[in-house]
């Protein structure tokens, strides 16, 4: 099989919660293990840091994969989901698993992993570990899918586990309480291994301390060591960061990704780097050379993307929940104080059908840009993806207005068409919304 055959005969075989939702979704650890020990266990040839939370794992891992990098280790990264190209989730070094790696992979051991009938993403997670160990990564960077404590990546044992940013989101397989997801994220903490939680949440933060307690390890909470004090302008990147440490009067670092939630979780890097100092020669100049060139090291994409500076201005992101949602808004304020943005807001928006969508628009009707916007409905060329009848109803009973279009790419098309000079065009409401126009 070519490399697209391969591709097609993963989708065909494997269950992909990406793609069909909560019944690709394995409440167990049996399949990970199985395949683990067809693979000869190679999760335990390489150090890794293991990322969970709700929103920011992601930017968190990506942050942390460039300062390795830029130190010179060799670093794996491991993400999902991936936005335009299944290679996107296994990088090594900022390069995307080789096709041919992925063909020969499945060709080897198709017949065996088809007797335990794996879903997709425990399927890729074996990949991911044989491939870091095949190419003798020095640290691997492993993000969560989806929870933590049943969650395919938790067979690792990290030498440090991070938790960004707890909130509404999978309730239907994590839980309906704040309480209830945490203690699910929490559950990747292991017996003596340090865990650092990147925003203290009042409402839930004794659940980490509760499980860090029972497991021996050492907690830490990084907005409590960091401050973010304000942001600054640099003319080839925008605005950015500046993060204080606590106490401090200098400016620490500087990052290229936009957006206000980027201070929790680079507080939450820079006490992961603190940390890991004494095992791994990481300078300052490591860490400031490397923050403000993330997405080139990385490849990032997606988060406060910005993918047309004027006439009009074009932004994106792949905030989908309402903590994430709260973030866009927050960034959105800040666009229409610069100097850039005026005049109404255009939105196109696409979400996925196990989504309540009635939560995010009463939502950002609390904002008066959103809420004075004009909407292109559409939806997400994915099974899961929201029938656009079926949004364009909720958004009418919530107030908004807008019209309906038969794909992602037709609602950008009349929204670049209807905005005038310094009028802002933002895309999301799904990360598949944004997958298709990147």
């Amino acid at each position: 099989m070519n490399y697209k055959q391969t591709l097609d005969y993963l989708y065909a075989r494997l269950p992909m919660y990406q793609r069909i939702g909560a019944v690709a979704y394995k409440a167990d650890l049996n399949n990970t293990i199985a395949i683990c020990k067809l693979l000869k266990n190679p999760e335990r040839k390489f150090k890794s840091i293991h990322i969970a939370g709700t929103n920011g794992k992601g930017s968190t891992s990506h942050m942390l994969a460039a300062v390795f990098q830029q130190a010179g280790y060799k670093t794996g990264l491991y993400t999902s989901p991936h936005l335009k190209d299944f290679r996107e989730r296994i990088k090594i070094n900022g390069r995307e698993i080789p096709k041919k790696y992925i063909v020969n992979f499945v060709d080897k051991y198709k017949n065996k992993l088809e007797k335990i009938e794996p879903s997709f993403f425990e399927w890729t997670v074996g990949l991911a570990f044989k491939y870091f160990a095949d190419e003798e990564v020095d640290i691997a960077i492993i993000e969560v899918g989806l929870g933590g404590r049943l969650d395919s990546t938790n067979v690792i044992k990290p030498i440090l586990s991070l938790i960004t940013n707890i909130s509404y989101d999978h309730t239907n397989l994590l839980g309906n309480t704040l309480e209830k997801i945490a203690t699910e994220k929490a559950g990747i903490i292991k017996p003596k291994i340090p865990v650092i939680v990147s925003e203290t949440q009042d409402k839930i933060k004794q659940v980490f301390i509760k499980k860090a307690k029972e497991n021996k390890s050492q907690l830490f909470f990084a907005d409590k060591l960091f401050v973010h004090i304000k942001e600054a302008y640099m003319p080839k990147i925008g605005i950015t960061s500046h993060l204080y440490k606590s106490g401090g009067e200098e400016p620490i670092v500087l990052i290229d990704l936009l957006g206000t939630y980027q201070k929790y979780n680079l507080a939450g890097v820079l006490t992961a780097l603190t940390l890991l100092k004494k095992d791994f020669k990481i300078k300052e100049h490591h860490i400031e050379d490397a923050l403000v060139e993330v997405k080139k090291l990385t490849g990032l994409r997606g988060r406060w993307e910005i993918l047309s500076k004027k006439n009009p201005r074009i932004i994106c992101d792949t905030g989908h929940n309402k903590d994430g949602i709260k973030q866009v808004m927050r960034s959105v304020n800040r666009e229409y104080a610069s100097k850039w943005v005026k005049g109404k807001m255009h939105v196109v928006f696409g979400a996925v059908s196990d989504k309540d969508v009635s939560e995010i628009f009463a939502l950002l009707k609390t904002n008066k840009h959103f809420a004075s916007a004009t909407y292109y409905f559409c939806k997400p060329n994915i099974p899961r993806g929201m029938e656009v009848p079926v949004l364009h109803k909720v958004a009418l009973t919530q107030g908004f207005k807008g019209e309906v279009f038969s794909s992602v790419k037709e609602a950008l098309k009349a929204a670049k068409k209807a905005a005038k000079e310094k009028e802002l065009v933002f895309v999301g409401g799904s990360t598949f919304t944004v997958a298709e126009i990147i």
